[in-house]
């Protein structure tokens, strides 16, 4: 599966999706009529496009959006970023302040909800597929180490994150994402950015 493919079958589980079905579980159905093969590539490009987005203007991004955004929260994110198309993806890893312009931002923000994005269910769909076809979800997670002990480039989590800074910073924030600090934040002056997903990561904490 290359990453047109991978983007596919992405934007068809996207179609697909209802409020009563939603993406990750037609997701999981689409993969399931794969081979193992198949459900593994897709792990691969999936591991790509969430660690290419591990970056600390990203992780500062879904800080406003959630309200803060614990390293588990932050995975929930980047899952989310890939859920919703190759589009929105690409915006937002070119530049997360694009973000402000998601309509699921803009309506969480109005409702003070932080909802808006994170997608925990969408990290698990290739091990529940690959579960469906050998009857336990845990082969799912012995034939990935050996997949990627394959790989001629192995994942790593070595991705360049870029410039660490304060997320517990208003004025910093709205200098670095000035539209989505807008958003959540309001206007800077005396605004303090409120505790929710778990703790500010590194230098934040």
């Amino acid at each position: 599966m290359d990453t047109t493919e991978f983007w596919t079958v992405i934007e068809a589980a996207r179609s697909a999706a209802t409020e009563d079905r939603p993406f990750a579980e037609v997701l999981t159905d689409e993969l399931a009529t794969r081979t193992k093969e198949d459900i593994l590539c897709y792990q691969e490009r999936f591991d790509e496009a969430s660690g290419a987005v591990y970056r600390w203007d990203v992780w500062a991004a879904a800080y406003l959006i959630g309200g803060g955004c614990s390293d588990d929260s932050f995975m929930d994110f980047r899952a989310g970023l890939v859920a919703q198309g190759r589009d929105w993806y690409e915006r937002a890893a070119a530049s997360p302040d694009r973000l402000a312009e998601h309509p699921a931002v803009i309506a969480a923000a109005g409702a003070r909800r932080d909802w808006a994005l994170f997608d925990e269910e969408t990290n698990y769909a290739a091990a529940r597929a690959f579960g469906r076809i050998t009857g336990d979800d845990e082969d799912f997670y012995e034939a990935w180490t050996e997949y990627e002990a394959s790989l001629d480039c192995p994942l790593c989590d070595h991705n360049d994150m870029g410039e660490d800074f304060d997320f517990d910073d208003p004025a910093e924030m709205h200098s670095r994402l000035p539209r989505l600090a807008a958003l959540c934040l309001g206007d800077i002056a005396g605004q303090e950015l409120a505790g929710g997903a778990g703790e500010p990561p590194s230098s934040a904490s």
